[in-house]
């Protein structure tokens, strides 16, 4: 398997290990962030990105009329399977950021929890923000979490584990490269999955790719796709200042 499809695919186990790591619901400041941004919002939103549903099955049990895509057809079918245990109605599709296809135009674009960053390709990036902005109303908002360019220098070494029924999920985390020209990072995930009587019935390895962007980069960014009303916001709370403590910046332009 090439190094391309091991980047950020999201297979069998890192799915799984996600889905118990990050229940639907589970917050970091974003549910309520997001659910207080979009309470007005009338028209459809889309989540790119959206994963197991975490965020995207919130807004739509308070009512708002949201759809996602992914890339990951085990993250999908988590979404799905959460939305029929809570008879939702729930509108989603595999497909990646740069060849998405708009089935409205839309109200809002969310991208919460730094998943704008999973596209590690400058070039690929601005398209992907020209797509956004073609598929939006007039006037509609876009809004993405990002975290600071400082996280480019930490480098995490991480190991953690889940129980599961007969066994545990493990994780191990570590950095394997890091690009200050490109302001990118690529970690190594390995996944595992024990059995209490069998021992290790599974392993999955991925690399995890991610671009970090300068505040004022992303900003000009913005801009020259036809943004022109941008604000920034610091850890969740709407229009704070960023300062050396942001851990997460939210970009909403128009």
């Amino acid at each position: 398997m090439s190094t391309k499809e091991l980047t950020n695919r999201y297979g069998s186990l890192a799915s799984w290990v996600y889905h118990i790591d990050k229940l639907i619901g589970r917050s970091f400041g974003d549910v309520e962030y997001y659910s207080e941004r979009l309470k007005n919002t009338e028209g459809v939103i889309l989540e790119p990105a959206c994963g197991n549903g975490r965020i995207l099955i919130p807004l739509l049990e308070k009512g708002l009329k949201i759809e996602g895509f992914d890339a990951s057809a085990e993250m999908l079918s988590y979404c799905e399977q959460e939305c029929k245990q809570r008879s939702l109605d729930g509108a989603f599709r595999q497909e990646m950021f740069n060849t998405f296809t708009s089935t409205t135009p839309y109200e809002a674009i969310i991208i919460p929890a730094g998943s704008f960053q999973l596209i590690t390709d400058t070039d690929e990036a601005i398209e992907v923000l020209k797509h956004f902005k073609s598929a939006l109303k007039e006037g509609g908002r876009l809004i993405i979490d990002l975290s600071p360019l400082s996280s480019l220098s930490e480098a995490p070494m991480l190991a953690r584990q889940w129980n599961v029924d007969n066994g545990m999920l493990t994780l191990t985390e570590s950095r394997v490269e890091t690009s200050y020209l490109k302001q990118t990072t690529i970690s190594q995930l390995r996944y595992e999955h024990w059995d209490n009587e069998k021992g290790l019935v599974n392993s999955e390895i991925d690399l995890f790719s991610l671009r970090f962007w300068g505040v004022k980069e992303f900003e000009l960014a913005l801009t020259a796709v036809g943004f022109t009303e941008i604000t920034i916001s610091s850890n969740y709370n709407y229009l704070e200042e960023i300062s050396e403590e942001t851990h997460t910046l939210t970009f909403e332009a128009k």
